[in-house]
């Protein structure tokens, strides 16, 4: 088949009905329900936008020869590692990088596994073929993924077999002949139901031990398997027009909670099954976790630019570009940008070639952008809010401007300095969604903790750091240097 448009995708979601409930009740359909219609519109045209650049957005695939998409590149080169991000970044422009889990996310997974597919063989071969077969059908499907990582917060402080009720988290039923059983809760979704599959995988951020092999499952399965239910949180899409809701109403990609009834597993989906040691170890040993920050990377990148052009215009609207503090927040922004772009520079520049053939970014670059940037967005969002001021609470609906008898006093009233009223009034609307409505306030704790608790994270990164030994041995030297003695002469 290969690559698939818009039209395609919507058709799937159709034929598909996945079991999805939202606001208490089930969804229908999920490409008319008045809170997803919206995201699975700006999902369509994400895979119309393959069609419309192709030069950018497809390549040959290397089995079938029909056009595929770029983003589930194998890189050999450095510069089919740049192709791939601009192809990303294509993707990112489209929602202002507001689309955490667009499908590109993914496709690097799926990638990076199926290609480095001999970890998985530890257990049985099997499963790597698995993983190789997967990549491939994924590709050349062009199969759109959710995924879910986590178990349930019952109690942290205890292991998933230690749990008081220990089968509330998926876990391993029973093995067939044909396949696993498999039964349980995990979190969290994000666009679970609007997609065609899950991908299901255990975090690592917290390693298992063996007494946690049950909870040590990798596999992915139709959205549609039965047993298989999507709850969705409450939806930040309130239907409301793109005026007073520019990004929640296309953007709001939804989390769920997933539920896995007595679910049937085929073995040929099945890659990981009771092994917390290959769990523990397949994000990095495969490269995957590389590929994926490098898509994260690239996104954000998109993003930190489209928050700095809202910054820049907000300034420009109400006159106070020229204040001293106000260039000062500007410059943060800026610096953020750029920092993210030296990181992408770097990473990229750098890569090299892994043993499986894949052209792999500098992890090292990518590891500190992923690990700084939970840390300084929540400050570029403050930016936003202290830019707008007012202006932000101050922001009628486009019905207050359609009504005859208030419309023209505020198209009046609230002019800026190079705008009329209706037009600053929707660039602050745009501000106030990335900042202080539900959908933006969702963007940034989303951020804080995208790739897992940022302080246990950047404990981890503390601890592989490759640089400390040298360095204090550095410090040691000069401090032998600069005495011809054992004591200094006081």
């Amino acid at each position: 088949m290969g690559a698939k448009n818009g039209k395609q995708y919507i058709e799937r979601l159709q034929t598909a009905s996945n079991n999805i409930y939202l606001h208490g009740e089930r969804v229908q359909d999920v490409t008319t329900h008045p809170s997803l219609k919206g995201v699975v519109k700006s999902m369509a045209n994400l895979y119309d936008l393959q069609f419309e650049k192709p030069e950018k957005m497809l390549y040959t695939s290397p089995t079938t020869g029909e056009q595929v998409g770029m983003t589930w590149l194998q890189p050999k080169t450095i510069e089919d590692v740049i192709k791939r991000r601009e192809a990303i970044q294509e993707w990112a422009l489209t929602s202002g990088g507001m689309m955490g889990r667009s499908p590109d996310y993914l496709n690097a997974e799926v990638m990076a596994m199926g290609v480095a597919n001999s970890l998985f063989a530890e257990a049985d071969p099997m499963f790597a073929e698995n993983a190789r077969k997967y990549y491939e059908f994924a590709r050349e499907n062009d199969i759109s993924l959710t995924h879910t990582l986590i178990h349930p917060q019952v109690n942290r402080a205890k292991a998933q077999h230690e749990q008081k009720d220990a089968n509330v988290a998926l876990h391993l039923v029973k093995k067939t002949d044909e396949g696993i059983y498999v039964d349980g809760i995990r979190l969290l979704a994000t666009q679970g139901g609007i997609t065609d599959e899950i991908l299901v995988f255990p975090s690592t951020v917290k390693k298992a031990g063996e007494l946690d092999d049950p909870y040590s499952l990798a596999f992915a399965i139709p959205n549609n398997t039965p047993g298989l239910k999507f709850i969705s949180r409450e939806s930040f899409d309130y239907g409301k027009n793109s005026f007073d809701h520019p990004l929640s109403s296309r953007f709001e990609e939804g989390d769920a909670i997933v539920s896995f009834e007595n679910v049937f597993v085929p073995w040929e989906r099945v890659f990981v099954c009771g092994n917390s040691s290959i769990c523990n170890r397949t994000f990095r040993e495969t490269n995957a976790v590389v590929h994926m920050s490098h898509q994260v990377v690239s996104k954000n990148i998109i993003k930190t630019e489209f928050i700095l052009g809202v910054a820049l215009s907000m300034m420009d609207a109400i006159g106070i570009d020229g204040f001293q503090h106000v260039k000062d927040k500007g410059t943060e922004i800026m610096l953020a940008l750029e920092t993210m772009k030296s990181h992408m520079y770097r990473a990229e520049h750098n890569a090299k070639l892994d043993k499986w053939g894949t052209m792999t970014p500098d992890y090292e670059a990518l590891d500190a952008a992923r690990n700084w940037y939970p840390r300084v967005y929540p400050r570029l969002i403050e930016i936003l809010r202290v830019l707008g001021a007012s202006g932000l609470m101050g922001i009628p609906t486009q019905a207050d401007f359609q009504n005859e008898e208030i419309g023209d006093i505020i198209h009046r009233g609230l002019q800026g300095k190079n705008l009329e009223g209706y037009e600053r009034v929707q660039l602050f609307r745009l501000a106030w969604d990335i900042t202080m409505s539900a959908f933006g306030s969702r963007q940034m704790h989303y951020e804080y903790y995208f790739f897992g608790d940022p302080i246990r994270m950047g404990m981890t990164y503390f601890d592989n750091y490759q640089a400390k030994d040298e360095l204090k041995v550095r410090v040691q030297e000069f401090l032998g240097k600069g005495s011809n003695s054992k004591f200094l002469n006081v």
